[in-house]
């Protein structure tokens, strides 16, 4: 009897085992933190698949899993995988059919070769970026994009497999006249830039397993308010987080994907050009390059131009004349 009444105050949303599992993550041995992050990434293969299957792509024994849900308090793996199911079940109308296609699509053998890994890299990149939809919140976007607008400086930090979204994020920041500073790992320079910090700036640290570790430090000592970006309530980057985003990741292998996180680059930077256009029927643009470039011409008509020695008008002033 007592331990059925331990079961039912145990958590029954999806949010609440996250909680549960974040509060204990640091007391878990490393084999429980390896199923608590395939969990806590993979809520839809948790819901769906059989504890055979799980255990398998976890990288455990199906013994495993039962001890981890026991060990946190409920009945049995069933009672724990329950509320994963309840989860997908009141999601949005026909996500639970998507992810359904998703996975047949992804149990056929057909397509071999090099076509074959482009449909499977395709499908699964078609799974993360749906499952953006449902991690990533309006208030969420909202808070970043306050951040990033009202810093005196934007420092970055993404090393290793986040360099890109580092350097993607830098350009469309810097599109957008804001300061920025890239916290690279060139000239091994990056933990003595990222002292400069103070509390009007704002750091976007980006890293997800295996996590950089410099990443990981600079985060760790940043006087600024952090925008972090990784793969899951459990990543070191979530404890130091103003705001958190999180984009799962279905597998620790070569071909993990960055299309979800480049999503996820590309709206905070339109959430921010959002803020600095105002206007609530303009739609939010970052200008390129070339745009800036000719934005800076049509502000000076009477730019003049030296050649041989002698300044001249361009060719437009003359016609003007």
């Amino acid at each position: 009897m007592p331990e059925s009444k331990t079961a039912k105050a145990m958590p029954r949303s999806y949010e609440g085992v996250v909680n549960l599992i974040t509060r204990g993550y640091a007391t878990l041995s490393p084999g429980s933190q390896q199923i608590a992050r395939f969990f806590t990434q993979n809520p839809n293969v948790i819901a769906l698949e059989s504890i055979n299957a799980i255990a398998e792509k976890c990288g455990v024994h199906p013994s495993s899993l039962v001890r981890f849900a026991q060990g946190l308090g409920y009945a049995g793996f069933k009672d724990l995988q329950a509320v994963f199911q309840t989860r997908l079940a009141t999601a949005a109308p026909g996500f639970r059919e998507r992810i359904s296609a998703l996975e047949e699509e992804l149990s056929r053998k057909g397509g071999q070769g090099n076509m074959g890994h482009l449909r499977d890299l395709v499908v699964r990149d078609i799974a993360s970026l749906q499952g953006l939809l449902d991690t990533v919140t309006e208030e969420a976007l909202a808070a970043a994009a306050k951040l990033l607008t009202a810093a005196d400086t934007v420092y970055i930090a993404g090393q290793l497999r986040s360099e890109p979204l580092a350097g993607l994020l830098r350009y469309l920041l810097t599109m957008l006249h804001r300061r920025v500073v890239l916290l690279d790992p060139a000239g091994g320079l990056a933990p003595e830039m990222a002292q400069t910090m103070t509390s009007r700036d704002v750091l976007v640290a980006i890293a997800f397993r295996h996590y950089a570790k410099e990443v990981v430090a600079i985060s760790d000592a940043a006087q600024a308010p952090v925008i972090a970006i990784t793969d899951g309530p459990l990543s070191p980057l979530a404890k130091n987080a103003r705001v958190l985003f999180t984009v799962p990741e279905d597998e620790y292998s070569f071909s993990r994907s960055l299309a979800a996180p480049m999503c996820l680059v590309q709206c905070l930077a339109t959430a921010t050009a959002a803020l600095l256009q105002p206007g609530k029927d303009r739609v939010p643009r970052i200008p390129s390059v070339t745009e800036i470039a000719r934005d800076r011409k049509a502000r000076l008509p009477r730019t003049e131009r030296q050649s041989g020695g002698k300044w001249k008008l361009h060719s437009t002033d003359q016609r003007n004349r």
